[in-house]
């Protein structure tokens, strides 16, 4: 082991901070599906959980890594076997053996005949011939040599199994190098024991390292660092000679008192394997594992192999994130990158960003019960998704306007809005300006003036409307697959209204056994439940008080129904029950319909589902109250209820000025 003289430069993984090359993360993607899995009835919980086990379009999931980690975990098991050190010793014991004996037979003298009487009695043990023939005197240069690399190789082996690359490190090693070892091992042994009796300071971990640091090409940086590496190796080394036969472990011990020609190095082993156990007993040191493929390995790959099963296993568990306070942070890039290679690093650590990303930018957040909900800023951030999709179904109809323009023609509303690519609207200088303070007030090292702080100044609409959004909550809507289309379609209007037409007044209203006013964070949560009723007549009450609280305002009212009206409200406020409809629930709903339509209601009315009883009914309706029916694919509701919303408006025609979405 010959000192360099020259400088080596080195060159490691980038470690100041997160990777500048990294890719970015999306949380757009993150926050549909998460979305998506929220409106569907999970917990936050559960949706960010989901995303990160399946990934995004282009980003692998925890799921993905798990796999390849079960599939390296196989391909160890299956191609390895630990008999690899034996049948070397084995192989170099017969070679000296038959060169040995060729050089007797053509030695003439009678201490050739004895010699030969010697070999022929040798134990059938391997390890017992290795001793017997300890101090056989060699007549053979190249039976000697062979003999010689047998102790050198156990020497080596025995290194390996607590140092990793010692192995080829000590090959060709000379006695001073050989003395070196036991001098650290000496040294060692001696620095544990003291910190086990707290008598060792930083200086000692010091000096130890610069005596004998080359050993450790990790590098720890305390003595905690140093115990944590030679700890895991040492125990995945017992786990290892766990694994052998009793046969082979007897073998194996009769062998390595042959190490370097010397019981020593064995003995400062020992005692290091008794320190590591005795300052880290967390160690797994009893364990075993059995190898059954037909690639042999020697003692100290073999126990790498061992040391790799044991990392396998813990970044199964810390893939899984199925314990208790699991967060992608538990997850070792490091082993996962020894493991797997560089890609599945880069794909983990990217899920983790995004998880801390998600919660550090505030759209998680925790209710007064401490339960993990989304934000008004993730809601807004999903709606404004909604919209994008919206937009581009609605802009492909003949004559339609970006709904971004909307109310362009107005007077400065004194609202402003974030920037979005395509705007023309003049900026809010003042908002733009104490937006960038306050994020460099967070981040001072970050850009003076970022895209995500400009805002626009918005213009009113020339006419307010007092919009009611009426959504079938029964639980057919859940059975039929409209659970999720509903509410995405309530967010996406949500969020036009809050956007774009700010001085509108929108009241989302759920109709099941009962109706109710709700929040939009209220609907998107709402988890089905099995109740019987469509309760259309409740509804339109509460539609209706909503339209007499804005008496100046365009009354719009939209309503989203797979089911005729099957439940109606008594006089005492009990719910009546009838299926098929009975005729006072047809009743009592069209007279409430007809006090929207003397209230000036624009109606349009969404059936989803292709009962023709229901279109029948529907299209009574809607002629009644010089309405219109709409019957949109379930992917085109969002499109169909914001395309009917503008449309209803007193100003919509002047934005749109061509065909309604119903075709």
């Amino acid at each position: 082991m010959a000192h360099n003289s020259f400088h080596r430069s080195r060159y490691g993984r980038y470690a100041g901070g997160p990777d500048p090359l990294a890719p970015p993360v999306d949380l757009g993607e993150a926050l549909d599906a998460i979305g998506e899995d929220v409106m569907a009835g999970y917990s936050p919980e559960h949706a960010l959980q989901e995303f990160l086990r399946r990934g995004g379009r282009s980003q692998r999931g925890l799921d993905d890594l798990a796999r390849q980690v079960a599939e390296r975990r196989r391909e160890l098991l299956s191609r390895h076997n630990l008999d690899g050190t034996f049948q070397q010793v084995k192989e170099l014991l017969d070679r000296a053996v038959l060169n040995e004996r060729k050089q007797l037979a053509r030695d003439l003298d009678d201490d050739a005949r004895f010699a030969e009487m010697r070999i022929e009695q040798l134990p059938s043990s391997p390890a017992a011939a290795v001793h017997e023939l300890s101090d056989y005197p060699w007549r053979s240069s190249d039976a000697r040599a062979d003999y010689e690399q047998i102790k050198d190789l156990l020497g080596r082996e025995a290194l390996d199994q607590r140092f990793a690359g010692m192995k080829q490190a000590l090959e060709n090693a000379t006695d001073e190098d050989r003395e070196r070892i036991n001098a650290m091992l000496r040294d060692l042994n001696a620095l544990l024991e003291k910190h086990a009796r707290g008598d060792d300071s930083d200086e000692d971990f010091t000096r130890f390292m610069e005596e004998h640091g080359e050993f450790f090409p990790e590098h720890p940086e305390s003595i905690e660092e140093l115990l944590d590496a030679l700890a895991a190796r040492a125990a995945a080394a017992q786990r290892m000679r766990n694994s052998l036969t009793q046969e082979q472990r007897d073998e194996l011990d009769a062998l390595a008192q042959n190490a370097f020609g010397s019981p020593d190095l064995m003995q400062q082993l020992g005692k290091l394997d008794a320190n590591l156990q005795g300052l880290r007993p967390g160690e797994d040191w009893s364990g075993s594992q059995r190898l059954e493929g037909e690639q042999g390995l020697g003692l100290g790959d073999g126990t790498g192999v061992l040391q790799d099963l044991a990392d396998l296993d813990a970044l199964s568990e810390q893939l899984s994130q199925q314990y208790a306070g699991a967060r992608m942070d538990d997850v070792d890039l490091d082993a996962l990158r020894r493991q797997l290679g560089d890609d599945a690093a880069v794909d983990a650590r990217t899920l983790s960003e995004l998880e801390r990303a998600l919660r550090q930018r505030g759209y998680l957040d925790r209710d007064a019960e401490g339960r993990l909900r989304l934000s008004p800023r993730a809601m807004r951030q999903i709606g404004q998704s909604l919209m994008r999709d919206i937009a581009r179904r609605l802009s492909g109809r003949s004559g339609r306007r970006d709904m971004r323009r909307s109310g362009a023609a107005g007077e400065l509303s004194g609202a402003s809005r974030p920037w979005e690519f395509g705007d023309t609207e003049p900026w809010d200088v003042t908002r733009s300006l104490t937006n960038a303070a306050v994020r460099r007030a967070a981040d001072p090292d970050g850009p003076r003036l970022h895209l995500d702080d400009v805002e626009i100044r918005e213009t009113e609409a020339r006419t307010q409307a007092a919009v009611a959004l009426l959504v079938d909550t029964s639980f057919s809507m859940a059975m039929d697959g409209r659970w999720v289309p509903m509410k995405r379609t309530a967010l996406a209007l949500h969020h036009l209204v809050r956007t774009r037409f700010r001085g509108d007044h929108l009241q989302m209203i759920g109709f099941g056994r009962h109706a109710q006013a709700m929040e939009i964070e209220e609907l998107t949560g709402l988890e089905a439940e099995w109740d019987k009723g469509t309760n259309l007549h409740h509804a339109l009450l509460l539609a209706n008080r909503h339209f007499r609280r804005h008496p100046s305002a365009q009354p719009v009212l939209l309503v989203v129904t797979d089911g005729e009206p099957t439940a109606h409200l008594e006089p005492d406020g009990e719910v009546f029950f009838s299926y098929p409809p009975h005729p006072l629930t047809i009743a009592y709903s069209v007279r409430e319909l007809d006090a929207s339509t003397r209230l000036g209601a624009q109606t349009t009315i969404f059936r989803l589902g292709d009962d023709p009883g229901l279109a029948r009914f529907l299209d009574q309706l809607a002629r009644r109250c010089g309405g219109r029916v709409v019957a949109p694919e379930l992917d085109g509701l969002g499109a169909a209820v914001v395309d009917g919303y503008l449309s209803s408006r007193s100003f919509g025609t002047r934005l749109y000025g061509g065909p309604d979405l119903a075709g």
